[in-house]
């Protein structure tokens, strides 16, 4: 079948992206859905700065390459071999395919799958091979989802059944933002009540990270960005403190606030200057958990000597360690109780052919999620 989506054909295009249009809007062929594979008529498509660190050339992929991870939609129809989804349920998107049988899916901790890694990493499907096509030849799949289009042909394993009640627009926040931000506070660092909490970089993820901190039960919840606006919304959203990250005693204002250090800092926004000083506003016997994604070739020197002596703990975390058959359903029950209100994430709705502007924000740092509705 044709469809329309945001095809990107070469990194690294001047700004701004309203001019230089590093997305152009496509008309591609989308081929059938194979053995355990659905085929996904997409209602809304969030746009996130991984996303945009592909269109800089900060995470090279191959292209040509269909952009976009983070959607949600409804099920238009089923490959041979899959036999729990039917025509017409809702779905959320996830952007690592999971195997189950490779060693870290048998460990349970599928957001490492090994097969779904290198699918990811080359532009295929799990099951290989590429499903997009174009005039000049394959194009290839963003994440495994390629959901800044119409439809989208992806793995079962890709799939998380969800209840229909729940609006599409809000339920793709649930396949990146949400399932990386809250599951960084609830699954990586296993935050407890009454612990303290700091979040720097406060983006669609770093928010979500936020609230999920506020769920479990913080003491102290401190946001930080270069934002005043970011910093606003933070306090709106339950914010114990915010801080900006201009200051120059930035560091020292979250040691006074929480007598010599946060129980965790969650560093959120990419840049190694983040994470320098996240690791900096730890406590000692402390955590610092990094989830932002920074060029490849970023390397952070640590003193060793404070690593050893106050026990401290540095950790990634990749998609929020989380299990998205299980996440997804308990954060959208939380969302539903009012615990963990997401929607006040989105910054606003576009169409599918102002995807350029939309990165122009946020490049800019002006939105923190924009979702494009089909």
């Amino acid at each position: 079948m044709k469809i329309r989506a945001a095809v990107l054909r070469q990194m690294g295009a001047t700004h701004p992206y309203a001019e230089s249009l590093p997305l152009s809007i496509e008309e591609i062929e989308l081929d059938p859905p194979g053995p355990g594979e659905v085929l996904v008529k997409i209602a809304a498509a969030g746009l996130c700065h991984s996303d945009l660190s592909v269109i800089n050339g900060d995470r090279p992929r191959p292209v040509p390459m269909a952009l976009g991870h983070e959607a949600a939609g409804v099920v238009a129809a089923l490959g041979p071999q899959v036999d729990d989804l039917a025509v017409g349920d809702h779905v959320v998107m996830v952007f690592m395919p999971s195997c189950g049988h490779c060693l870290p899916c048998s460990e349970g901790r599928p957001a490492l799958c090994e097969p779904g890694a290198v699918a990811n990493g080359k532009g295929e499907m799990l099951a290989g091979g590429r499903r997009l096509h174009s005039h000049a030849g394959p194009v290839n799949h963003h994440m495994g989802v390629s959901a800044f289009a119409d439809h989208a042909v992806v793995s079962r394993r890709s799939l998380v059944k969800i209840d229909k009640s729940l609006s599409l627009t809000e339920a793709a926040l649930f396949g990146c933002a949400v399932l990386t931000g809250v599951g960084a506070v609830v699954n990586t660092a296993r935050l407890q009540a009454g612990q303290t909490a700091v979040v720097i970089g406060l983006g669609g993820v770093g928010l979500a990270s936020l609230l999920g901190a506020l769920a479990a039960g913080a003491a102290q919840v401190i946001g930080v960005d270069l934002s005043d606006d970011k910093l606003a919304l933070a306090r709106a959203l339950g914010a114990t403190a915010t801080i900006n990250a201009r200051d120059a005693d930035a560091v020292e204002q979250v040691k006074a606030l929480t007598r010599g250090g946060a129980d965790f800092v969650f560093e959120m926004a990419g840049s190694l200057r983040a994470l320098e000083t996240a690791f900096r506003m730890t406590r000692r016997g402390g955590t610092t958990v990094t989830a932002g994604l920074p060029p490849p070739d970023t390397a952070l020197p640590v003193n060793v000597v404070t690593l050893v002596g106050e026990e401290r703990t540095l950790k990634g975390s990749y998609i929020g360690t989380a299990v998205p058959v299980r996440d997804i359903p308990r954060y959208i029950a939380l969302y539903k109780a009012g615990r963990l209100p997401v929607d006040r994430l989105m910054s606003g709705l576009l169409s599918l052919d102002e995807i350029n502007l939309g990165f122009d924000r946020l490049h800019a740092g002006t939105v923190v999620r924009q979702v494009i509705t089909f």
